[in-house]
């Protein structure tokens, strides 16, 4: 049992210590009545970034079971990019979230919600339930 606890503890303190950024963006995704809707357009947009970026890191965490319908949020960190980079990299996440929220379906799918003007800190994150590193392979929903 104490082996269990060790593991446990050492895990969770090389989880939160590897991170980099100290500031997270959140983006939430919202249920109207049949499910989220698709992480692809922001992942694609992250994942197009770093390729023209030269694969500077970005940090991408989830937290999920925040609804019925399977409502989440993903956090990213950006603080390893220049401040030039910060900022383009936001305005075209901006850019990503509304066409996104634009091209849906009214009255079946869900939002995608973005303030480019809040952070959430690398402190608030050690408190959150249910946050797990993003799994590239939840792009494909």
């Amino acid at each position: 049992m104490k082996k269990i606890f060790l593991t446990l503890g050492v895990f969770s303190c090389v989880f939160f210590y590897a991170q980099k950024s100290e500031n997270f963006y959140e983006i939430s995704y919202n249920s109207i009545c049949c499910g989220t809707p698709s992480t692809a357009p922001v992942m694609n947009y992250i994942e197009a970034f770093k390729t023209k970026n030269k694969g500077k890191e970005i940090e991408v965490f989830r937290q999920s079971g925040l609804g019925r319908e399977g409502e989440f949020r993903l956090y990213i960190g950006i603080d390893t990019l220049s401040k030039s980079k910060k900022k383009k990299f936001v305005t075209g996440l901006e850019a990503a979230v509304n066409s996104q929220n634009n091209t849906r379906n009214q009255s079946s799918d869900g939002t995608v919600n973005f303030q480019s003007t809040e952070f959430v800190k690398k402190e608030d994150l050690k408190k959150i339930n249910n946050l797990t590193v993003y799994n590239k392979k939840e792009k494909l929903k």
